[in-house]
């Protein structure tokens, strides 16, 4: 049966939910990006774009910030859309191409968050290694991953700290939360390439795609 993804949205209003308090975790990296300067973001997998949207509501520097949000699901891509400031792109796309980034990037900020749960290993070490595309110099990455056994997260730190990222934090007590930095030199975008593809039925999502 094929996953309901606007339903999967659910846990984040229920109060007290894991999902609740890990988007709170990444929301705060997300403010500490853009309170340190980053003005062009591309979130993959973006849903319902509640990793940035309420953030960039009420922060300061909202009117320099120009982003796009990547998302297939016909409904999570019109919510967000409606809940989408001046200066926010929501895109309906397959965000494991890099065309979808086209004239986005090199980004300051990539949100990576809900993904790396519905894919096999190989496919989350092909998307670490693809993400120097879409960033620019310095630019902060914000990743998400459950911690289940087997857990993949300090396998994902390794291969970021391989591919040119610098470690900022990671929680890990409930949920892995990654924040990575972008230390490498800049990456031009290599148009046509496929970065991933989600596990069939997502049978092995453990997270939602927001």
């Amino acid at each position: 049966m094929a996953r309901d993804w606007v339903s999967w949205h659910d846990d984040y209003d229920r109060p007290g939910s894991s999902l609740g308090r890990r988007l709170a975790v990444v929301q705060g990296a997300v403010r500490a990006a853009l309170d340190a300067g980053a003005e062009r973001v591309v979130s993959l997998c973006a849903g319902q774009g509640r990793d940035l949207l309420p953030v960039l509501a009420v922060h300061p520097r909202r009117g320099r910030v120009r982003a796009r949000l990547v998302e297939l699901d016909e409904r999570n891509a019109r919510l967000a859309e409606e809940r989408a400031p001046a200066g926010v792109e929501v895109m309906r796309g397959d965000a494991a191409l890099t065309d979808a980034y086209a004239g986005a990037v090199p980004a300051d900020l990539v949100l990576v968050c809900g993904l790396f749960g519905n894919l096999g290993d190989a496919d989350v070490r092909r998307t670490v290694s693809a993400l120097p595309q879409l960033c620019a110099p310095g630019a902060t990455v914000v990743w998400t991953r459950h911690t289940r056994e087997p857990d993949l997260v300090p396998s994902i730190c390794a291969w970021f700290e391989e591919t040119g990222f610098d470690r900022v934090s990671l929680e890990t007590a409930e949920f892995g939360v990654g924040v990575h930095r972008y230390a490498g030199p800049p990456t031009p975008l290599r148009r046509g390439e496929r970065m991933f593809t989600f596990l069939p039925g997502g049978s092995r999502a453990q997270e939602s795609p927001r």
